[in-house]
């Protein structure tokens, strides 16, 4: 049995996130999902790779299978063993998303190439030879190139099980993060903008990567080096996702917060030019606005970051970063101690409710807003 999960330690914050109740298990969502059993022989597999069709996921935990795992598992196709099957993704465009058994399938295209893993800072890779399994097995030390041409067709034929998903319904691809949640139930978890990272790759998901390395929001955060789990780029997508919640009352906020945000980066995937660089723009103006204001570390009133606080607060700067009031530091001292505010950033929940308020109060506390759906 192959344990492909990785079982070293998360990269801890320095200051870290306080963590939130999203109520996703006690509102649960309904899906229709077709699975199907396909039996795929390695090439096929292999090629679908080279051609893109298959997708292994751009999580920060990268290939992390020794040679020796991999040379077990190759050896394994050889003798005949079983090997567990791979769970596949299938999305709106046919793409295959590996949902688990990335490292397998890597092992296996790697062995073909003859080169394993990825290239080191030089650009070169390590030669892939069976030399971990029995030094008296016919296949001990070989690359594929080595192996005979009858030894080439069993790799090539050998099959590994996919069970492929389908969500029908709803028409989207949302519950690919329920399955992925349960389906990783070793190792590590993975986290939820990890896999958005994967899913909704694009112009959008590429903006976030880059404001995540700004100065000024590194110190908003007080942690220098970004976070592997990608919080960090969460933090962002909840900002700009509630920043442009009241444009359209269909995009007014739902819980669970999961699936708002997963909805929010799905709908605005390769969103305009225009789009990008006014995103860009007041993300960075708000950093520096607040950095000027506030000082570092601003959102960690018990030392850890408040993300109910930061949202709210964050909100409110990005819509009135062009001309905000003199007095803007004594109004945020009154807001941290308001009463009303304190309520709803620290019940820890993402009942709409508490959500709409607390970006009110926030608001008006802050630049005298009295309307939360005022024109942004």
């Amino acid at each position: 049995m192959y344990d492909e999960k990785e079982n070293g330690k998360e990269d801890i914050q320095e200051e870290p996130v306080q963590s939130e109740i999203d109520d996703s298990e006690s509102t649960p969502v309904e899906f229709e999902i077709t699975t199907y059993p396909a039996d795929y022989t390695l090439q096929v597999y292999y090629e679908k790779w080279k051609s893109d069709e298959i997708i292994i996921p751009t999580f920060q935990r990268k290939f992390v299978w020794k040679p020796s795992q991999a040379s077990r598992l190759i050896e394994s196709f050889m003798l005949g063993l079983p090997i567990p099957q791979i769970f596949i993704y299938t999305d709106k465009e046919q793409k295959l998303l590996i949902i688990d058994g990335q490292q397998r399938l890597k092992s296996i295209f790697y062995f073909f190439e003859g080169l394993f893993g990825e290239a080191d800072k030089s650009g070169k890779r390590k030669v892939f030879n069976l030399d971990s399994i029995n030094e008296k097995s016919k296949w001990f030390n070989k690359t594929f190139n080595d192996f005979t041409d009858a030894d080439k067709r069993k790799l090539n034929n050998s099959v590994l099980r996919a069970i492929i998903i389908k969500q029908l319904d709803p028409n989207d691809d949302t519950s690919v993060y329920h399955i992925f949640e349960r389906l990783n139930t070793g190792g590590t978890l993975l986290k939820n903008q990890e896999v958005r990272n994967c899913v909704y790759s694009g112009k959008l998901n590429g903006l976030l990567l880059k404001l995540n390395t700004y100065p000024a929001w590194r110190k908003i955060l007080g942690k220098p080096k970004e976070d592997s789990s990608q919080k960090d780029v969460e933090l962002i997508l909840r900002y700009i996702s509630l920043f442009h919640q009241k444009e359209k009352e269909k995009e007014n906020y739902k819980k669970p917060m999961k699936d708002f945000l997963s909805s929010f980066m799905k709908k605005n995937r390769n969103p305009s030019d225009k789009f990008i660089e006014d995103e860009e723009n007041r993300f960075k103006k708000t950093c520096d606005l607040i950095i000027a204001q506030l000082g570092e570390k601003p959102f960690n009133p018990r030392g850890t970051l408040n993300v109910s606080f930061f949202d709210s607060v964050f909100v409110a700067f990005a819509k009135h970063f062009d001309k905000y009031p003199d007095d803007i530091k004594a109004r945020y001292d009154n807001l941290k101690s308001n009463a009303d505010f304190n309520k709803y950033t620290t019940s820890s929940t993402t009942d709409v409710e508490v959500v709409k308020n607390r970006l009110k109060i926030a608001a008006a506390t802050l630049f005298g807003e009295k309307d939360e759906t005022a024109k942004n």
